[in-house]
């Protein structure tokens, strides 16, 4: 075999391998687009930095819940931390952790601070980061949210808290902008669960918001919570 053949071939095998890998990074990103415009065709409105490749964006960490939403001025940082678990069977999340007082998504879901307690009249507001689906995993905080867009409504989540399991379903799910906070606002006409991540899942191009919303089941449909 002569040398310009075997050029030849080695440089075809590392074309293919890099459009493999370009192909492999772009599709979830493509395809998340497609299936989100045909679900919600008008919107209401992981973050990973290209240069380093960290979990940053525009000098801003967003494994740190804070830095979300622009224009709020809640402290998450708390020194008596307590924590609950989520669980969303459809995405196989299971007893997922939430800080009430953390700001960390790398080690745990974060509760927004002042947001109602679960089960309590309000809306429960949780973050989670997400990066691509490709990688996603549900034992891993950094990935952890990853597929929340493939919720719809009807779809369940359960909410573990002071003894009591809390069943919510899932009634919408939009993006808004990084100024729009009135998905933080209290409604006590009932008990709501609020899933925050961006979006598109790893994509930097457009730091938006993917919003679940929940509500509770009341306790007279089909067991809304159970004591333990």
């Amino acid at each position: 075999m002569s040398q310009k053949l075997i050029i030849r071939i080695c440089g075809g095998i590392m074309a293919i391998s890099g459009l493999t890998i370009l192909f492999s990074t772009l599709f979830p990103i493509i395809s998340y687009e497609w299936e989100l415009g045909k679900r919600y065709p008008v919107l209401i409105s992981p973050l990973v930095d290209e240069e380093t490749a960290s979990f940053k964006f525009s000098k801003k960490d967003y494994t740190k819940a804070g830095n979300w939403f622009e224009g709020t001025q809640k402290e998450f940082t708390s020194e008596n931390v307590k924590f609950f678990t989520l669980s969303i069977p459809k995405l196989k999340i299971e007893n997922a952790t939430v800080a009430i007082g953390g700001e960390d998504l790398s080690e745990n879901l974060i509760q927004f601070p002042e947001t109602a307690l679960p089960g309590k009249p309000g809306n429960t507001v949780i973050f989670g980061h997400s990066i691509l689906p490709l990688f996603y995993d549900p034992e891993n905080y950094l990935a952890i949210f990853s597929t929340l867009y493939k919720l719809k409504a009807g779809d369940e989540a359960y909410v573990f808290y002071d003894g009591i399991s809390f069943k919510y379903q899932v009634e919408n799910v939009f993006e808004v902008k990084p100024d729009d906070i009135q998905i933080l606002e209290q409604d006590s006409s009932s008990s709501f669960l609020t899933l925050v991540t961006c979006t598109p899942p790893g994509d930097p191009r457009k730091p938006e918001r993917l919003i679940v919303r929940a509500r509770l089941i009341p306790v007279n449909q089909k067991n809304a919570y159970i004591s333990y």
